[in-house]
């Protein structure tokens, strides 16, 4: 009911300070949120407000928000909210009354940590006057607590013992942390999760019915477990820690400025240093080291979380592990720079090439390798960078070691090469990859057993195949006198895959035969009424097995009786496609002479001739076009075979090519010809038989890339001087306006750098949005080549088209170097050599380069079993896109059409206004129930665990942060830990502001410790190693 003004009853008692009216109002269903009028929308909260009444709490106790829109600023006539209304007039209650009401979620924060969220100093002076307390909250029980604080406590914690210290540090918040530090607040704070402590001990009060003012044994029994519940749940969290772990540098800087332990340690050991480094930024670390972080402090690992009393272990992660893991290259780089050990080794003597290893990260490894690291430095059961690569199926990993001079036989404790771990884990690329570089398919462990008998252990019945290609003894005897054959045969989880063969992916007993190469058996099979295209579950035919394992006499009975030349298996393959795959010469001449088609595409246009010349089958490759396959048959990204023989470097294969007519400069989708990548992989002696037959060095792509650039990218000098030597256009540019030079100094390229100077290169030639190659050196830290840019007269007061120095785009990225090295030479007045804020991003301006995707001419193996393939899964998560075959290295090519990514960010490079997406989410959706800030990234114990760590001494996880507790993964776990502060029945996800349990180690590594004394005694015991 309202009056012509639109007042209602409870509006009117709420104005007058009626709180019982209030009450007795609401309690009839007033409705509370009827405005006067349409323009002022002034509602009863607000009438209350003015006055100081607290009957505005009750007004808002009963309102029913929306946990993800309730807004409590009700507009009124001047503009001013309820809360600056209150502010205003002074009412310390209603204002506390009003913020701790401002929350989504379920848990409601204190109004100083709202304050401190919002950077509002005006609120926070003021309620840094009233005597807090703090409520615990638990389903429809409600306890009040008051801590003994006097007025001007600036220290209150939140449910989950974290001050607003704290949260000005995850918000960057400067103002109210100054504001909060000149009140009195502890600098060094450390969070301790004590609200969930006392709600605890309260709720077993409440249980046990006791008196909480009256001391009986049972109360006192209670208190004397507080300090155990105290030691569980501190997590010594500083506001530093909060900062760093989130790069808010000049929080950083004002923390240390007002006294921060710089060597402040969490639970686990972690030091500012340490969240600066696992996040990845670069400008805190840097910073931090500057203050003398210390630079070699390492983490601990929690005891068994099932025996209370047990010690604490360290071990061991040092700042550089943390960049490493998280693939932070300028971290890393400055980690070292500072002196950071580069072998650095845990307690388990993991170094962080280990790490780098075991996550893949390619970058980093390529670093700490460029600065000596070793690469055959073994862990403490033996393992180095190389087992580790070859176990989670980091291709290009294990390429960069062995080109480093890993030990392509170095044995763990129990023998194991990385051929044995690439054997048992299924790694298809890895295992040929290590044959090819001569790694020894019969060494034997201590216990006698090779690659053989750990692939047949883990049903790798691929890895069998290559194996045995390569000369594997099938007959080798392990220390008992069991041959490959025998041990799979007798696996009593899995039966013998030979025999499962018949069984299994539908094959029949004809395609068994025609593998196995029984012309008799296929004979008897055929008279008995077998189908001779009968598929399997990959629709390949007892033709296609024969093919592929180069049966020519059964292949010659099977087309005698009718079996299919055109049938193609789900990729597109035809029998032809596999013998020249497996370059089985006899076969293919068989087929052909049977009139197979020469040029059938498969799904991805692959021809044969497309598969021999990946595969340098010069033989097949000749005899197919004799037989009249054409040189010029595109895949569908555009790459002709000459395309592949370039890029793989097959010069037999490509000087055939080129005997029969292929073009030396065909174009891929993308504009790419086979210089270009024969130019980007450095391969001199095919650069120069392409250009012998015409090939155009200045062939521009449609992003504009000459192979001049690419050779700049990758830093391929002795390429360079072919082509220079052959008329190729020094300053050629991109669309984007990029010359090689540009190219060579974004990439950090200083030999190719000088080279291209040494030749004429254009010193301050610029792109479309003014950046000269001093600019992009600039831009990626590239001291040295600034140095030997501005030695050959490049202008330092350069400007880019958003009028940037190179100079001041050092400053903004935080070049220490960079920017010592261009003040002395830049005349322009600059301001402030301070770094930016991480609020104001700038955006990275990169050259064009080439994208091209490459077609996979994998093939799933016709024998390959669906219910024994666990491992083959197991592996998947690695970095390479490999179908299943034993065959495609990571440069096999997806059916994607080459995305050359020529989008330049161009003009809105710099913007440092680019949508900041607030790790502090103050996207008002999720954010406050989490609540303030999922910490769980101080996690040491993000499990990746797939694995079950019983095993022996190889705990081929290093992943398993319990055993080896290098958390590996820590990035993940940010979302979905458990808080383990938060017991109680509260939803977690809702739960305070800070999980910050990130230091907490989940432990689940009981399994090998009890294995480690046994692993001598049993076989089965190895079958659980490499699981690992």
């Amino acid at each position: 009911m309202q009056s012509q003004n639109g007042f209602t009853p409870l509006y009117m008692a709420s104005q007058e300070n009626h709180d019982n009216v209030v009450k007795f109002l609401l309690s009839k269903s007033a409705n509370q949120t009827l405005a006067t009028e349409p323009s002022s929308r002034t509602a009863p909260v607000w009438r209350a407000t003015p006055f100081g009444n607290h009957c505005s709490k009750a007004l808002l106790s009963c309102l029913d928000w929306p946990a993800d829109d309730g807004e409590i600023e009700v507009g009124i006539p001047d503009g001013f909210t309820p809360l600056a209304v209150a502010m205003q007039q002074g009412h310390d209650k209603v204002v506390a009354v009003l913020l701790e009401n401002d929350t989504r979620g379920k848990v409601r924060l204190p109004a100083l940590h709202i304050a401190a969220k919002k950077d509002d100093c005006k609120a926070a002076a003021l309620l840094l006057q009233v005597f807090l307390g703090q409520q615990v909250f638990k389903k429809d029980v409600t306890f009040t607590l008051r801590f003994t604080m006097n007025d001007h406590n600036p220290d209150v914690t939140s449910k989950s013992g974290f001050t607003p210290l704290h949260i000005a540090a995850h918000y960057g918040n400067e103002a109210i942390a100054t504001l909060l530090h000149e009140k009195g607040a502890d600098i060094n704070f450390s969070a301790k999760v004590n609200g969930l402590l006392w709600y605890l001990v309260l709720k077993l009060l409440k249980n046990a019915e006791k008196n909480l003012t009256v001391s009986d044994p049972t109360t006192t029994v209670l208190f004397q477990h507080i300090t155990l519940f105290d030691a569980l749940f501190q997590h010594n969290i500083t506001p530093l820690h909060v900062a760093c772990k989130w790069g808010k540098i000049n929080m950083v800087s004002l923390l240390i400025d007002k006294g921060a332990n710089i060597d402040s340690k969490t639970r686990d050991g972690l030091t500012p240093l340490h969240c600066a480094a696992r996040s990845g930024h670069d400008q805190v670390v840097d910073m931090l080291l500057e203050n003398k972080a210390p630079i070699r402090s390492k983490t601990k690992m929690h005891a068994n979380d099932r025996d209370i009393g047990s010690t604490r272990v360290q071990n061991g992660l040092a700042p550089l592990h943390m960049a490493a893991q998280g693939d932070h290259v300028d971290a890393a780089r400055i980690l070292l720079y500072h002196r950071a050990p580069v072998d650095e080794v845990t307690v388990d003597y993991l170094t962080a090439l280990h790490v780098a290893a075991h996550c893949g990260h390619v970058r980093v490894a390529k670093l700490l390798l460029d600065r000596k690291a070793d690469p055959n430095s073994r862990a403490l059961n033996g393992f180095t960078p190389l087992h580790i690569a070859c176990k989670k199926n980091r291709i290009k990993v294990v390429e960069l070691l062995l080109k480093y001079g890993a030990s392509i036989e170095a044995t763990t404790e129990s023998g194991l090469t990385p051929l044995h771990v690439a054997s048992f884990m299924g790694c298809m690329n890895i295992v040929i990859y290590l044959l090819q570089h001569n790694a020894n398919p019969d060494v034997p462990t201590v216990r006698g057993e090779t690659p053989l008998h750990l692939a047949a252990r883990a049903n790798q019945t691929d890895i069998i195949r290559i194996l045995l290609r390569n000369g594997a003894q099938v007959d080798a005897k392990a220390r008992e006198e069991k041959t490959p054959l025998y041990v799979a045969s007798c696996l009593d989880n899995v039966s013998c895959h030979c025999y499962n063969t018949l069984l299994c992916e539908e094959q029949t007993p004809l395609h068994v035969a025609s593998r196995l190469g029984n012309v008799d058996i296929v004979m008897l099979l055929l008279q008995h009424g077998a189908d001779t295209d009968a598929t399997t579950k990959d629709l390949y035919t007892p033709l296609h097995i024969a093919a592929k394992e180069g049966q020519e006499e059964v292949a010659s009975v099977l087309l005698d009786n009718g079996a299919s030349l055109t049938a193609t298996t789900k990729k597109g393959f035809t029998p032809l496609h596999l013998a020249a795959k497996y370059g089985n010469l006899k076969v293919a001449k068989l087929l052909l002479q049977k009139e197979a088609p020469v040029d059938a595409q498969g799904k991805n246009g692959v021809t044969p001739l497309h598969v021999a010349s990946h595969y340098d089958h010069q033989n097949v490759a000749l005899l197919l076009l004799d037989k009249g396959a054409s040189p010029h048959a595109t895949a569908k990204n555009g790459h002709t075979p000459l395309h592949i023989a370039a890029r793989k470097n097959q010069m037999d294969i490509a000087t055939t090519l080129l005997e029969y007519g292929a073009k030396a400069n065909a174009e891929s989708k993308a504009g790419f010809t086979p210089l270009h990548l024969s130019s980007q992989e450095g391969h001199t002696d095919m650069a120069s038989l392409l250009i012998e037959h015409q090939a155009d060095p200045n062939h521009q792509s449609k992003n504009g890339l000459t192979p001049l650039h690419l050779c700049g990218q990758e830093d391929k000098v002795n390429v360079a001087g072919i082509l220079v030597k052959n008329g190729a256009n020094i300053d050629a540019t991109t669309k984007a306006g990029y010359t090689p030079l540009h190219v060579a100094a974004h990439f950090g390229q200083l030999n190719m750098v000088r080279f291209l100077l040494q030749h004429g290169a254009s010193v301050d030639s610029s792109t479309n949005v003014g950046y000269t190659p001093l600019h992009q050196a600039a831009q990626q830290g590239h001291t040295l080549i600034i140095t030997l840019l501005l030695e050959n007269k490049a202008k330092p007061d350069a400007l880019t088209n958003n009028g940037q120095t190179a100079l001041s785009i050092a400053q903004k990225l935080g070049y220490i170097t960079v920017v010592e090295t261009l003040k002395v030479v830049t005349e322009m007045t600059i301001t402030t050599t301070t770094t930016t804020t991480l609020e104001e991003k700038y955006r990275v301006v990169a050259p064009e380069s080439m994208q091209e995707t490459f077609m996979s001419d994998s093939e799933d193996e016709g024998g390959k079993l669906n219910n024994n393939n666990n491992n083959n899964n197991n592996n998947n998560n690695n970095d390479n896109d490999d179908d299943d075959d034993d065959d495609d290295d990571d440069d096999d090519e997806d059916d994607d059409d080459e995305d050359d990514d020529d989008d330049e960010d161009d003009d809105d490079d710099e913007d440092d206004d680019d949508d900041e997406d607030d790790d502090d989410d103050e996207d008002d959706d999720d954010e406050d129930d989490d609540e303030e800030e999922d910490y769980d990234d101080y996690d040491d114990d993000d499990d990746d665990d797939d694995d079950d760590d019983d095993d022996e001494e190889e705990d081929y996880d290093d992943d398993d942060d319990d055993d080896e507790e290098e958390d590996y993964d820590d990035d993940e776990d940010d979302d979905d830990d458990d808080d383990d502060d938060d017991d109680d029945d509260d939803d977690n996800d809702d739960d305070e502001e800070e999980d910050y349990d990130d230091d907490e180690d989940d432990d689940d590594d009981d399994d090998d410790e009890e294995e480690e004394e046994d692993d001598e005694e049993d076989d089965d015991d190895d079958d659980e190693i490499l699981k690992k």
